[in-house]
C-alpha cells in the first residue's frame, strides 16, 4: 500500500475506532483531516479493517475483548428474537472489530420483505426504515432499532438489513480471503464459547 493511502486507512481507523464511523464515512472524513483531495485514491475496506485491528491492539487492547463480547451477546440476542426471518450478524460484531461505539448489523432473509416490519411491531419495538445499498450493490430496507446494552451501560444500534429469502444463497459464498463474511446463531454462539476475537 502507498503512503497516502496507509495515511488514510490509518486516519480512518481512528475514527472508526473512537468515533464508530463507517468505513466510507471514516475515508472521507479522513480525506478532510489530512487535507488530502477529494480525488486521492483511497484504501479499500480490507486495508481499513487492518489498520482497525493495529490500532484495537495497540489503544483499546484491554477493554475491546469485554466490549465486543458484550455486542455479540446481544446480538445473539436478537438473532434468536428474529430466527424465523434465517437472520445472520454481520459487519464489525462478526469481524471482531466492534468496540462499545460500534452498531450491530443483522440481515434478514424474508420470504415476505414487510414480515420483518409486522413482527417488530407486534414485539412492541419501535424502528425506523430507511433505504441503504445491500451487499448485492442493490438498495435494501433498513429497519434501525436501539436495544438496551446492560453489559455496556449503553444504548447500541442494531440495523436489520431486509433481504429476499433467494438472496441467501448467494449470502454464504465466502470472500476473496475465504472468510465467512456472516454468521448465524449458531455461529455467533461458536464465538462466544471459543472466546474468539
Amino acid at each position: 500500500m502507498d503512503a497516502v493511502k496507509e495515511e488514510i486507512a490509518v486516519t480512518a481507523a481512528r475514527l472508526v475506532v473512537e468515533e464508530g464511523a463507517e468505513y466510507g464515512d471514516a475515508k472521507r472524513r479522513a480525506l478532510k483531516q489530512l487535507r488530502l483531495s477529494g480525488r486521492s485514491a483511497l484504501p479499500d475496506n480490507a486495508q481499513v479493517e487492518q489498520a482497525v485491528l493495529e490500532y484495537i491492539a495497540l489503544f483499546c487492547a484491554d477493554t475491546q475483548p469485554g466490549e465486543l463480547r458484550a455486542l455479540r451477546e446481544l446480538a445473539l440476542v436478537w438473532l434468536e428474537r428474529l430466527e424465523r426471518f434465517r437472520p445472520y450478524l454481520t459487519g464489525a460484531v462478526w469481524r471482531g472489530t466492534a468496540t462499545r461505539l460500534s452498531d450491530i448489523y443483522l440481515q434478514l432473509f424474508c420470504d415476505d420483505p414487510k414480515s420483518a416490519e409486522i413482527a417488530l411491531i407486534d414485539m412492541g419495538v419501535r424502528f425506523e426504515v430507511s433505504t441503504v445499498i445491500g451487499f448485492q450493490g442493490t438498495p435494501v430496507d433498513a429497519l434501525s432499532v436501539h436495544a438496551a446494552c446492560p453489559a455496556l451501560r449503553a444504548q447500541v444500534g442494531i440495523h436489520l438489513l431486509v433481504y429476499d429469502f433467494d438472496d441467501l444463497r448467494g449470502a454464504l459464498k465466502p470472500d476473496e480471503q475465504g472468510r465467512r463474511m456472516r454468521g448465524d446463531a449458531a455461529a455467533v454462539r461458536n464465538l462466544l464459547h471459543d472466546g474468539a476475537i
